[in-house]
């Protein structure tokens, strides 16, 4: 099967997205659904203003070893109900904890993140529950192996603003010469900014495979007229929240893991500045199918992985802003535009101005 650039890379790993529905509703959640079995699982938790569900049990020292399902939900702490909708759906098909004689006695641990995006959509009210979280992991469950994963306004993005510019859901995977895949979804909702103001560059396009090449200067300088009005025009405060799954098909243990997730954050810090504010909830988990065995004699095996996740956290994030679509604010949710609303559809027209060949861009519509 082809790869798709996605988490979906990681053999065995599923992604379902649900929204809340509604007028005046701009919220959702993105369930992240492990392979029969589950999967070795870590967290590292770095933003102020954090709002999480069962963190604590991945903690190497602590009891659970494998979890089956990761929740990443808008609505800030009222969201995260819907991990109880994705735990019920675990529950009835016997999976998790078994904790009793009886095969379907089992307690699902289903670590949980939120991000605040509450009143975006103009409704306080409209933020996920469990009916919520069940239809996101159904919508896992139902897709294809391997399946293109949406991204954008979906799912936990749908609300999502990414510092004055629409953020939202994106992914990304890297193929390791070892033959591990390594792949990252991200819920960008940054108080911090994605763009450098100087340039009109994203920050997470950096140091990337491909130079980074500046819109025309008089698009840069128009964009910057609509951000600073649509900054003059919200008053609310930044009360945000970046979220991440990393995952390998490496074999790891709950240690590896635990380095993974905190390694993959210097992809948050390479894409967004500033991040890990105390506005900021910061949160990235890790998972480890291991279905690839990792060459346990050499020390730094596990470098590469380490390396790769960080790349592809701050490509997803670049990703995610890409195909945002920005909103008007006619339900009274307040307008906040989409990076291709400010710069269009950016394309390749020939070699970078280092002759690199990395490739101009210009904007379309």
């Amino acid at each position: 099967m082809a790869r798709q650039d996605a988490l979906t890379d990681v053999a065995g790993l599923r992604v379902g997205h649900a929204q809340v529905p509604g007028k005046g509703a701009l919220s959702g959640t993105t369930v992240v659904l492990a392979p029969e079995g589950g999967a070795v699982a870590a967290v590292d938790v770095r933003g102020g203003g954090p709002g999480t569900r069962e963190t604590d049990a991945l903690d190497p020292r602590n009891l659970v070893q494998r979890i089956d399902a990761v929740v990443l939900t808008g609505g800030s702490a009222y969201g995260l109900d819907a991990a109880s909708g994705v735990m019920a759906w675990l529950e009835e098909r016997g999976r998790g904890v078994r904790v009793g004689a009886d095969p379907a006695q089992v307690v699902p641990v289903v670590p949980a993140a939120c991000v605040f995006d509450l009143g975006r959509g103009g409704d306080w009210r409209a933020r996920p529950d469990a009916s919520t979280g069940r239809a996101a992991v159904e919508a896992a469950a139902g897709s294809e192996a391997g399946a293109v994963v949406a991204e954008g306004c979906v799912g936990a993005g749908t609300g999502a603003v990414a510092g004055r510019l629409k953020g939202g859901v994106g992914t990304a995977s890297v193929l390791l010469p070892s033959g591990h895949t390594v792949g990252a979804l991200v819920v960008v909702n940054a108080a911090g900014s994605v763009l450098d103001p100087r340039t009109g560059v994203l920050y997470g396009e950096y140091g990337g495979a491909e130079p980074a090449v500046a819109p025309p200067a008089e698009v840069h300088e128009a964009a910057q007229r609509r951000l600073e009005q649509a900054r003059d025009a919200d008053t609310r405060p930044p009360l945000n929240t970046t979220l991440a799954v990393v995952a390998t098909d490496a074999d790891l243990g709950r240690a590896q893991a635990q380095k993974l997730a905190g390694t993959a954050h210097d992809g948050l810090a390479r894409a967004i500045r500033p991040v890990h504010l105390l506005t900021d909830g910061d949160t990235v988990f890790a998972l480890a199918t291991g279905r690839q065995a990792l060459d346990a004699e050499n020390p730094v095996a596990l470098n590469p992985l380490l390396a790769a996740g960080a790349e592809v956290v701050a490509r997803a994030i670049v990703k995610a802003v890409r195909a945002a679509s920005g909103t008007d604010g006619r339900d009274g949710g307040g307008a906040c535009p989409a990076y291709s609303d400010l710069y269009g559809t950016l394309r390749r027209t020939g070699r970078a101005p280092d002759g690199s060949g990395g490739g101009t861009e210009s904007p379309s519509a």
